[in-house]
């Protein structure tokens, strides 16, 4: 999980100073010290350390923190402020620009994760009602051209490409396919190359001449630490990028380029990649990701996520089914799909606040695979089961833990689970609608894995 690593170091620091009564500028030295090592270990540039911890120092010894009530919070608020500033303060959104087409431009080094991050920018322009364009630069790796194509099947955006042409003159060609197309925004796979590659810096240079991009966007490896800024510093110099895209940031437990980058190359992050997923590119914003990162949970970001996968009319639907009792295994399989859409339940439940420690203690809870299984019973059950449990007796379940590959105790464990759920979320439905529910105390709530 992104930032696990320099999210339980901090969470811990600030733990010891949120227990003491009184805080002084002792104290704040010596947290501020324990901060400066968590972040070099989260190999964030040793510059970007050593201003952060200044600044933060600097705003935590004055006279309305040290007297304050609650001295610990008022810290954790000022670290999260000074980490939302490095990381850019505020989202950075693309310069969708009046002209047609808009023109973006993907460069980075090899095996970044460049050629599907166009794909995941152009699914994503797509649901903001735009009609992208991929443009396959890339002639040089082996099966470039035919990975965009691919790419552009699975999402539906076309791909205009030359075979082996140069570089050059397929992104001046296809400003002019994307007219004749009616494709209002062009996104440019150019190849892969080394920064310190004179011959194919220049080709990008006389790519932007001819092209003009509102936007050139350098996609980086999360993975690469360190590294990573040291690649937009170079590609920065020399082609003016308008923004940072950083790839598998979902496996990366330190997190030193995303805080790093902005304040080295002055280059806003604008989208992260969380996932293999061709919908799993993020908008990135600064502030939900100090949040994050502090243990403060991101409710903004999993009420989007949620928005974004549930469908509204289902969810009314659901809650009468529930109200009047018809909720069937199948609303229940079709209910857990939707979270696993989500993403990784470990991530959503990172996004509520107080859960990131707590998480360490419940890994054998939340076990993904659990949630297979269940899959796997419920699938395994016919149409007329799974609408009414009642019917399911001992040659049944034999039936069906042998189809499902489980046993007939996980069977029946998930039936009773089922009934308890249907009980609770009854009560939930009727508190919510306004009715009175019967005094005394409420069922623990049981995930159904």
């Amino acid at each position: 999980m992104a930032f696990e690593g320099l999210s339980d170091r901090l969470q811990d620091i600030f733990k010891k100073l949120k227990g003491k009564g009184k805080i002084g500028e002792e104290d704040v030295k010596v947290a501020m010290r324990e901060v400066r090592l968590a972040l070099l270990e989260a190999d964030v540039n040793y510059k970007v350390v050593k201003d952060f911890t200044g600044r933060v120092r600097e705003r935590a010894v004055g006279q309305e923190v040290l007297q304050s009530l609650t001295p610990g919070q008022h810290i954790i608020k000022i670290v999260h402020d000074e980490m939302t500033n490095l990381m850019g303060g505020s989202e950075s959104k693309l310069n969708l620009s009046s002209r047609t087409p808009v023109v973006f431009m993907a460069v980075g080094l090899q095996g970044a994760g460049k050629t599907t991050t166009v794909a995941k920018l152009g699914k994503k322009l797509i649901k903001q009602g735009r009609r992208p364009l991929m443009v396959a630069c890339d002639v040089y790796r082996p099966a470039a051209v035919k990975q965009l194509q691919v790419l552009g099947e699975q999402t539906s955006i076309p791909v205009f490409s030359m075979g082996q042409g140069n570089p050059v003159d397929i992104a001046r060609a296809s400003i002019e396919h994307a007219k004749s197309t009616n494709r209002d925004i062009i996104i440019l796979d150019t190849a892969g190359r080394l920064h310190v590659n004179e011959e194919l810096m220049d080709e990008l240079k006389n790519i932007k001449l001819v092209a003009n991009p509102d936007e050139i966007l350098l996609v980086v490896d999360a993975m690469t630490g360190q590294d990573a800024v040291n690649v937009a510093e170079s590609f920065n110099d020399q082609l003016g990028l308008t923004g940072v895209v950083l790839t598998k940031l979902d496996g990366d437990t330190r997190g030193g380029a995303a805080l790093s980058v902005k304040a080295v190359t002055g280059c806003p992050i604008k989208f992260v990649g969380m996932g293999e997923k061709l919908d799993s590119l993020e908008t990135f914003y600064p502030d939900r990701m100090a949040s994050r990162i502090l243990g403060m949970g991101d409710v903004l970001s999993l009420v989007e996520k949620a928005q974004a996968n549930f469908d509204q009319e289902k969810a009314k639907e659901m809650q009468r089914k529930i109200r009047q009792q018809e909720f069937t295994l199948e609303d229940f399989l079709d209910q857990m799909q939707q979270v696993k859409s989500m993403g990784p339940l470990e991530d959503l439940l990172g996004m509520i606040p107080g859960m990131g420690n707590k998480l360490k203690g419940l890994q054998g809870e939340f076990d993904e695979k659990e949630v297979l299984h269940i899959e796997a019973i419920i699938k395994s059950m016919t149409p007329a089961e799974r609408r009414d449990p009642v019917i399911i007796n001992g040659s049944r379940k034999k039936r069906i833990a042998r189809g499902s590959g489980a046993r007939v105790q996980d069977v029946n464990r998930l039936l009773k689970q089922f009934e308890d759920s249907k009980k609770l979320m009854k009560q939930f439905a009727d508190m919510s609608g306004g009715k009175k529910g019967k005094r005394g105390s409420m069922p623990p709530v049981k995930f159904p894995f």
